[in-house]
């Protein structure tokens, strides 16, 4: 909505007259609802209801404007048809004044020199109802909350006026900007609906709308979290903000009468109340993210670079981040960092000390993983009383000087951690509450902790160190010399060099100190005389109490053998003491198989029990917290490693009490950036050892580090990693074949016309997978130049495919050895059909029936033991299943008939597709019975692509096979092609139907139909 000019105020119009009688006009009746606009100027306009009462004779009138707000006319004069009244605004008095005439209203608004146009239209009071029976949502009734029964829908339409339009704006501007932008801001998906130009799919009246946020529509999700207020508010922001003025076709008139026909209730939903889940979260004493470091009142305001894409880079060579944050909260207390009031960051690619701050509040949680909001990275808030600069914290032990070695990115930025023979991180002690980091640099070894003490009530931050001796001079840069600094202990001594306070280690020299740091008001040499000794940091290196002691119960909640899979809901702990979200990413089994280990987006790593034992619950127990964004796990000889951002975790537990005592960096190679995009997904692991896990690239963004968009290999002693492929948008997880290839998904979007399921052979060089915002991409941007993809998913089958399992499970029938593939985008299962035509990959998706799921579909294991699959699920950004934060599954097939094809065979001259069953032989001979469309994608630097050259094939046969389980359709119009759909609706031999669609690629047509047959498990 454009701006409307401020009015003057200087003098106030004197009403002309109470009351205006014009003779000779026909009387008419006023009363009711008016739907008026104001014209401003040219560009300006207000937009409103005025509503007239008539009460024994006494007239009063109200002005509900979703600019200005709600006003009642003063001095109301009313007299026939003639109107006119007063109130006051913007410190200016305005008087009405008008005549009705029929169902209008024409009229004036004026104050001391300026009149302006006020017209209105009599809203219609016939009976309006919009028939939604043929709208298919995502929820049905029965999946609604209580909450949202009994709803006054009249009501709160009614009732929305200016707070309503700023509150939808905040509502609009935290969640549904991310994906729909504004006119001025394409949103990250161009796909959703451009409220200001297009169409809308699913109604266009606000109920309609209210329903499509409750139940989701298309790729849409459901809004659980928004009140029947708030999803009122949000649709008043968009209807008013956008759709008014840019797209009025569109504009929906809320009438009396369509008020009187929508649902009745009295109920107007719980009050709003403010929802921070991730600040409400106790992560622990320490949280690991990347994080700006800024100072509330003198620090940087945020800066994107605007479009158009790939978004410009920023110039943040003065910007403070600390890449692979580690938070600590310093001051004593319950709820962890977020409820702090003092922390400092140390940044472990480096060894230094990002600086220390205090503050109502920790940060501002804008990520995308954690307040859901699209911003790159979450900043300090508060005070900032000190920082070191982005670079090495230590010296180099060979040569003395800070010259950072590190590769440098197109911005001019350094990443990724320093040379393991400088500095090399070793991992975080975790002991009571407190926290020791442990490193080494150069031959010394380093064992650190984060304090603070106060001196005169004011805050006086602290380092203890433990220095090993070391065969250089050891020089620690500790904070520019404008700060105040001291040290206590023994082995190290303070100066000033090139602008820092520096501290010096001399060679061989062993050193107990503590540093103090604060602003230059405090004597802090006082204070070092006074201050406890430096402590001996070994004694919490042995495990300590646990942190978590509590084990809480789930119930699990059996799924009917009705069904062809019985879906076992074993949901998390949703209230657990600690407020976790129980976001879960991530799934592996112990050697007991009872047990199972279970990783989630927040940080946290849980242990399950009670998975085999027959029984009806679960225990959950809370064995470490605090991590960057864990998307994947994997227990490799009883020991847990875990995916992060920043590195590569293996889990100690020292005293056998299960909770993890020492987060051992086992491999931290991780080159991590700011932007939020660059996930670090999965976790697999060959018969050696080694390790491997998928890294996104930058969204909307050319890379600026090597592993952006790249498949890595971590050596089983986690010593080295390298990148086995490349070219990736954003691969979520990895699949590890039975022949030592790989799968790997990757998401539509810019240089992706569609989904890819990638299949991988790291023979030789990294291959190049498609995205040209990846790292060094080729200069061919063709085809040509990239691995084509296994298979093309196109959004309407899964708008966001996950990880990709292996069935191997004898339990699983006929679909043992078959591969299936998860959808994060809309919570369900596809039976991935796979083959391999004169060397290419290629093959098809289908959805397994009855598999829809409470979250997207994160990832998956078969159990070794009871041979069930367990799924584990999340819900954030772009997923339509948020219904729950996050959820675990066991999915038991039950022998019934599969009623899909299994197998897809590509022939010269049609499609084969195999069953599990025998064919019902008279409706799979049927042409009629079966649809055959393809169409082509343009690959191109913009989001995504439409479909192109789209065909429906004549099929001259469908000929049954002579097992009777096949059917092969003959087509002279078969070619190779993007994207073909092959829909079926036929019966099986016991006349059950069998009816629905395959979605593949062809890369090349089989010769005969003895086309190689898909690879199966073992």
């Amino acid at each position: 909505m454009k701006t409307m000019p401020k009015l003057s105020s200087i003098l106030r119009l004197l009403l002309v007259a109470s009351s205006l009688v014009f003779l000779g006009c026909t009387p008419t009746n006023i009363e009711g609802s008016w739907d008026f606009e104001v014209s401003w100027d040219e560009d300006n306009s207000s937009y409103g209801v005025l509503k007239i009462i008539n009460e024994n004779g006494n007239h009063s009138a109200i002005l509900n404007s979703f600019q200005m707000g709600k006003l009642e006319l003063q001095n109301l004069a009313v007299s026939g048809s003639s109107i006119s009244g007063d109130f006051e605004k913007w410190g200016d008095t305005f008087v009405l004044e008008g005549n009705f005439s029929g169902d209008s209203f024409k009229g004036n608004l004026k104050n001391e020199d300026e009149t302006h146009s006020l017209t209105a239209q009599r809203q219609s009071e016939d009976l309006a109802v919009i028939d939604r029976s043929e709208i298919k949502y995502v929820l049905s009734d029965n999946d609604l909350e209580e909450t949202e029964l009994n709803i006054d829908h009249a009501k709160l339409i009614e009732d929305s006026g200016q707070e309503s339009f700023q509150r939808g704006e905040r509502i609009y501007n935290s969640n549904c900007i991310n994906c729909h932008g504004n006119p001025e801001i394409e949103g990250s998906i161009p796909l959703s609906l451009k409220f200001w130009e297009q169409p809308f799919k699913a109604g266009n009246d606000p109920y309609s709308m209210y329903e499509s946020i409750s139940r989701g529509y298309a790729t849409m999700p459901p809004q659980l979290t928004l009140t029947p207020r708030e999803k009122y508010d949000v649709i008043t922001y968009i209807r008013e903000a956008y759709v008014r003025e840019n797209n009025p076709d569109q504009y929906f008139n809320a009438s009396v009468g369509y008020l009187a026909g929508l649902p009745e209730g009295t109920s107007k939903g719980p009050e709003p109340r403010p929802y921070h889940p991730w600040s409400d979260q106790d992560y622990g004493n320490f949280f690991i993210n990347t994080y700006e470091l800024v100072d509330a009142e003198t620090g940087p305001e945020r800066y994107h670079s605007p479009g158009p894409t790939p978004y410009a880079d920023e110039d943040y060579s003065k910007n403070n981040f600390a890449y692979k944050g580690i938070a600590v909260r310093l001051d004593k207390g319950e709820g962890g960092v977020a409820k702090g009031k003092a922390w400092m960051i140390f940044d472990h690619d480096v060894m230094r000390v990002a600086g220390g701050w205090t503050g109502e509040g920790f940060i501002d949680w804008d990520a995308i993983l954690l307040n859901d909001r699209h911003e790159t990275y979450p900043r300090t808030i508060g005070k900032l009383h000190f920082e070191t600069p982005v670079g090495p914290g230590w010296a180099n032990p060979k040569t003395g000087d800070f010259k950072d070695p590190r590769f440098t990115a197109r911005d001019g930025r350094k990443f990724g951690p320093l040379p393991k023979e400088w500095a090399d991180y070793k991992g975080l002690y975790h002991h009571g509450n407190d926290i020791i980091i442990s490193y080494s640099v150069g031959a010394a070894e380093i064992l650190e902790q984060l304090g603070r003490e106060e001196s005169d009530d004011q805050i006086v931050f602290t380092r203890t160190l433990n220095i090993s001796p070391s065969s250089s001079l050891l020089k620690l840069r500790v904070a520019k010399d404008n700060i105040n600094v001291r040290i206590s202990g023994n082995g190290a001594t303070l100066s000033k060099e090139d602008g820092y306070v520096m501290m010096t280690v001399q060679q061989s020299q062993a050193a107990k100190i503590k540093l103090f740091i604060a602003n230059a008001t405090v004597d802090l040499d006082v204070l070092a005389k006074s201050s406890a000794a430096p402590k001996s940091l070994k004694q919490y290196t042995k495990g300590g109490p646990a942190h978590y002691p509590e084990e809480i119960s789930s119930v699990i909640t059996k799924g009917s053998d009705e069904n062809l899979f019985a879906v076992d809901q074993l949901s998390p702990p949703y209230d657990n003491p600690w407020n976790c979200r129980m976001k879960l990413s991530g799934i592996d089994f112990m050697k007991d198989g009872n047990k199972a280990v279970a990783c989630t987006t927040d940080g946290d790593v849980w242990l399950i029990t009670g998975l085999t034992d027959g029984g009806n619950s679960l225990k959950w127990k809370r064995i470490g917290a605090g991590l960057f964004q864990p998307l994947g796990i994997k227990v490799v000889d009883e020991q847990i490693f875990v995916t992060c951002r920043d590195q590569l975790v293996r889990l100690r537990d020292f005293n056998g009490d299960d909770e993890t005592d020492f987060y051992e960096s086992f491999n931290h190679d991780h080159q991590v950036t700011d932007h939020f995009h660059e996930f670090a997904m999965g976790l697999q692991a060959d018969e050696k050892g080694n390790l491997y896990y998928a890294k996104s690239g930058r969204h909307a963004r050319e890379a600026l580090i090597p592993q952006h968009g790249t498949l890595i290999k971590v050596s089983k002693d986690g010593s080295e990693s390298e990148i086995i492929a490349k070219g990736f948008r954003a691969a979520n997880g990895v699949c590890l074949n039975p022949d030592g290839s790989f799968l790997v998904t990757d998401q539509q979007g810019y240089w992706n016309p569609m989904n890819r399921i990638n299949w991988i052979e790291t023979d030789g060089e990294a291959k190049f997978y498609g995205n040209m915002w990846g790292y060094n991409p080729p200069k061919d941007s063709t085809r040509l130049a990239m691995e084509q993809p296994m298979v093309w998913v196109d959004m309407e089958f899964d708008r966001s495919p996950s990880e990709l399992l292996w069935v191997d499970s004898e339990k699983w029938g006929p679909l043992d050895g078959s591969l299936l593939s998860f959808s994060y985008g809309y919570g369900k299962i596809q039976l991935v059909l796979n083959e391999e035509v004169e060397g290419q990959r290629q093959g098809g998706v289908i959805d397994i029936p009855g598999m829809k799921f409470y979250t997207g579909v994160m990832r998956g294991r078969f159990h070794p033991d009871d041979q069930h699959l367990y799924l584990c699920g999340m819900e954030a950004w772009s997923t339509s299943q948020n219904m729950r934060t996050g959820d675990l599954y066991r999915i038991r097939y039950t022998g019934k008939t599969i009623p899909m094809p299994i197998v897809l065979n590509t022939l010269e001259n049609g499609i084969q597709l195999t069953f599990a069953s025998k064919l019902e032989a008279e409706s799979a001979s049927t042409i009629s019975n079966y649809e055959v469309k393809t169409w082509d994608l343009i690959r191109s630097s913009k989001y995504g692509s439409d479909r192109h050259n789209v065909k429906t094939l004549k099929i001259s046969e469908a000929r049954l096979t002579k097992d009777g389980k096949g059917i092969t359709l003959l087509t002279d119009e078969i070619t190779p092609v993007d994207v073909m759909t092959i829909s079926y609706d036929i019966l099986d031999e016991s006349g059950a139907p069998l009816k629905g669609t395959v979605q593949n690629t062809i890369h090349v047509l089989g010769k005969d139909k003895s086309s190689k047959k898909s690879i199966a498990m073992d």
